[in-house]
């Protein structure tokens, strides 16, 4: 058993504990550098038993990679990342999520995501200006104008849509 494991196991026997108790075995987990911790790190933030503080944990580390993660990760991550916006998670967890994805804009299916949700009126204000900046910070794509210039004929964030397309010197939304 090497000590990757040894920590996975140290952790799942900690199930039931408290989030420091189990934050201080992840964070000796996450200083480990091995292909297998962002699989694990996954499992943390995709599993609706774990605390909302630990998730947005998980979230947090993702989102930062430093050392964590390699190219081919990314999309996993970005998928796992994401789905936390479709389910029943806390509010703060979403924020966090979508915070996050602004760091994988360039994976396919992340900037339709976060489009949806900064159009989607019944959310809260919150949670549709972080998917706007995460937009914004994929800078002036092709996929980025098209949904800057869909989002520019909000009543909420068209301004904001209105003043990045000028930002990014190019027009305005189309008929």
């Amino acid at each position: 058993m090497d000590e990757l494991e040894r920590l996975v196991g140290v952790y799942q026997a900690r199930r039931a504990s408290s989030f420091k108790s189990k934050l201080d075995v992840l964070l000796d987990l996450e200083r480990i550098r091995d292909p297998r911790v962002v699989p694990f790190l996954l499992s943390l933030l995709e599993d609706p038993r774990e605390s909302e503080d630990m998730r947005i944990h998980v979230v947090k580390q993702l989102r930062n990679g430093v050392g964590l993660l390699v190219p081919a990760d990314r999309p996993a991550v970005a998928r796992a990342i994401g789905d936390v916006l479709d389910d029943t998670s806390p509010v703060e967890l979403r924020l966090q999520a979508t915070l996050a994805l602004g760091d994988f804009t360039a994976i396919d299916g992340v900037l339709p995501r976060l489009n949806a949700l900064a159009l989607h009126a019944d959310e809260s204000i919150d949670l549709r200006y972080a998917a706007f900046t995460a937009i914004e910070r994929a800078g002036p794509t092709p996929e980025s104008v098209a949904i800057m210039r869909e989002i520019a004929r909000d009543d909420t964030l068209g301004d904001a849509a209105r003043s990045v397309l000028s930002a990014w010197h190019v027009g305005q939304a189309r008929s």
